[in-house]
């Protein structure tokens, strides 16, 4: 799927949408579809298009961990990307422009989700209904992070809205729009198959896995730990013996990974249109700041997010997982005497090891083509949110085996094994996926927020919706609690 679907997308949807397509309004008269979805062809590369957003998500990823007591933010300076240091400092509004991305860029996957639906029945071919039910995965993806980050939003479905729509559809609650996300998920994990012809397409295993996700979110024990059980037990997956390899850019799309996102390095982007990039921006923005000599096969960043020394001094001796997370770069510079790097903000010695730059031949920025995948959910993730389901519904005896799997691997043996507690499973959970964008949502939904520092109880669980999205809606959205003066704000 990297060197077919990603090349795709950037013919197909550059001249399909362009570049900055968040709700595809459209300007009544203007709406031109009698020459698109005649053909199987035409859905494929539609569907290509709403794949191609992922892309966007590298932001979610860094976000979710500079929000969270994981990581500092980083940069040059204190003020280098201001909307990330104020996220890292909890003094984040409605006017911080790195919300307002997120909040577009996963609207316009959504948009284009819609766009396929609503012309469904235009045309009839083989692979037809799985199309509509890689969409709806995608769609229920994009939903699913606009919860996590701004809880109830606007829902939009089965089709593009008008400029007189956009201004006329008010916000829908997070739990109306979890329970599209479950009807959706359950009718899709049903006719998606358990194993694609192309990486990084969706599965049932990640409909299935996605689906447990918004059950926990939900704090609906018993049905995550049952959904999250199919995923286990299908037999489908398992864990990479060494859990270093699981981020080689070797080791894409292994048996770990239950939905991975595709990156290509080699393709064009730059900073006027970071939704145009097909390379992992994140992996860039995140690398240390190599400056001269040979430090290959690393390449330089801007050195942001970078691991808090709680989180790097969290993990019991003999854990493997402390290596293979953390890049020290004193210990590497001490092997290598001719590399010299500038020191940033926030500077500690450690980087994201899991997602560090290569010198792969990205172009034509390296800072913003890398071509390592996000493993957006991997297998190790889903027994962890099992074993935490099933000590919540009082399955003590499951949880255990789940979180044994998971401590063996890190430690190579069967010796360092702890209690199936939910504070064990909890910490597990932070150790294991350290780097991987979970973290602030895990501490949000579990209540352990109060290690994050500025974090104000009843205002941060929540981002704010952007300010102009609000007036572009004709201010018929509440802003979130904790973010207006305004007697409309709303949980």
């Amino acid at each position: 799927m990297k060197n077919t679907i990603k090349l795709i997308m950037v013919v197909v949807f550059v001249t399909l949408f362009g570049c900055d397509d968040y709700l595809e309004v459209l300007p009544p008269g203007q709406e031109n579809t009698e020459n698109f979805f005649n053909s199987a062809e035409d859905y494929e590369n539609a569907l290509i298009g709403v794949y191609d957003l992922l892309s966007t998500t590298y932001l979610n990823q860094i976000l979710g961990e500079i929000a969270s007591d994981n990581s500092l933010c980083g940069g040059e300076n204190p003020t280098d990307v201001l909307d990330w240091q104020q996220i890292d400092d909890m003094t984040h509004n409605p006017d911080n422009g790195a919300l307002r991305n997120i909040f577009q860029w996963m609207y316009a996957g959504i948009s284009r989700a819609n766009y396929i639906i609503e012309f469904k029945d235009k045309t009839d071919f083989d692979r037809k209904n799985q199309v509509l039910a890689e969409t709806k995965f995608l769609r229920s993806y994009y939903y699913f992070e606009l919860v996590k980050f701004f809880g109830g939003v606007p829902m939009y479905l089965d089709k593009r809205i008008s400029i007189e729509e956009a201004q006329s559809i008010n916000k829908s609650t997070k739990e109306e729009i979890y329970a599209q996300l479950e009807r959706d998920l359950l009718e899709v994990a049903n006719i998606l198959p358990w194993q694609q012809s192309q990486p990084g397409r969706a599965t049932r295993g990640a409909a299935l896995a996605l689906l447990g996700k918004v059950y926990l979110y939900q704090e609906k024990y018993s049905d995550a730990a049952q959904t999250f059980d199919l995923v286990i037990n299908s037999g489908q997956y398992s864990l990479v013996t060494d859990f270093a390899m699981i981020f080689s850019n070797q080791n894409e799309n292994n048996s770990e990974s239950v939905f991975e996102i595709q990156y290509f390095g080699q393709e064009g982007g730059g900073f006027g249109c970071f939704q145009c990039v097909e390379g992992n921006i994140a992996v860039g923005f995140m690398g240390p700041r190599f400056r001269s000599g040979n430090y290959a096969p690393y390449a330089d960043g801007f050195s942001f997010n970078i691991p808090s020394l709680a989180i790097v001094n969290a993990y019991q001796a003999g854990d493997t997982r402390q290596a293979a997370t953390f890049f020290n770069i004193n210990d590497f510079v001490a092997t290598r005497p001719d590399v010299t790097f500038t020191v940033g903000h926030d500077h500690n010695g450690y980087f994201n090891f899991k997602y560090i730059p290569f010198a792969e031949g990205n172009a034509p920025d390296p800072h913003l083509t890398h071509s390592n995948n996000y493993r957006a959910i991997r297998f190790a993730d889903v027994l962890l949110m099992a074993a935490e389901a099933h000590v919540q519904g009082g399955s003590a005896g499951s949880a255990q085996i789940y979180l044994d799997r998971v401590r063996d691997r890190a430690f190579g043996n069967t010796t360092n094994r702890i209690t199936a507690t939910l504070a064990n499973i909890l910490q597990e959970r932070r150790l294991e996926l350290a780097g991987e964008g979970h973290r602030f949502f895990d501490q949000v939904r579990t209540g352990e927020t109060a290690t994050i520092p500025g974090f104000t109880t009843d205002k941060n669980e929540l981002f704010p919706i952007p300010r102009i999205e609000i007036e572009l809606a004709g201010n018929n959205w509440c802003q979130n609690k904790g973010y207006s003066s305004s007697t409309c704000s709303e949980q």
